[in-house]
């Protein structure tokens, strides 16, 4: 697994206040009513953490459930999100695959792992409420085939 390291500070910054605090209020809306201001917070910085590595990686990224929330609110926002992704080397694709019916939560929760390894190895913290990767087949996206576009900027 190659990891390039990433000035967390500057990829973070990469998200303006008022592109974080929707982010924030459609997660809590459409998503996770419960979800604290902390957690927002916690969740918008997971997510740049995830589409970073995702960028800089030709190895499948797939992200837990809540950073996946995430990522659907901001790729709403498509002006903002292509910028985001075009300053980290480029367009980052969401790949959904629900009907694999070669599906295999195991696998799942290995790939999520990864992801929270390369995460870690890239300079990023993985905060474990987002990254939940021990026994935690229903906190995954991944056991429905969600991931990025290994080598961004081609379709799947």
């Amino acid at each position: 697994m190659t990891t390039i390291q990433h000035d967390s500070a500057s990829v973070l910054s990469l998200i303006s206040p008022a592109l974080r605090a929707d982010l924030i209020a459609m997660v809590r809306e459409d998503y996770w009513p419960e979800m604290t201001d902390d957690q927002g917070e916690r969740g918008v910085d997971q997510l740049a953490a995830f589409l970073a590595v995702a960028a800089s990686t030709t190895e499948r990224a797939t992200p837990g459930l809540r950073v996946d929330l995430f990522w659907h609110a901001a790729i709403l926002h498509t002006k903002p999100y292509a910028d985001f992704c075009d300053a980290l080397g480029g367009f980052i694709h969401h790949v959904p695959d629900r009907n694999n019916p070669e599906h295999n939560p195991a696998e799942g929760r290995a790939a999520l792992r990864r992801t929270a390894e390369m995460i870690r190895a890239a300079g990023f913290d993985a905060d474990p409420e987002f990254w939940p990767v021990d026994g935690a087949a229903d906190c995954t996206q991944s056991y429905a085939g969600c991931t990025d576009s290994p080598n961004s900027g081609k379709s799947e």
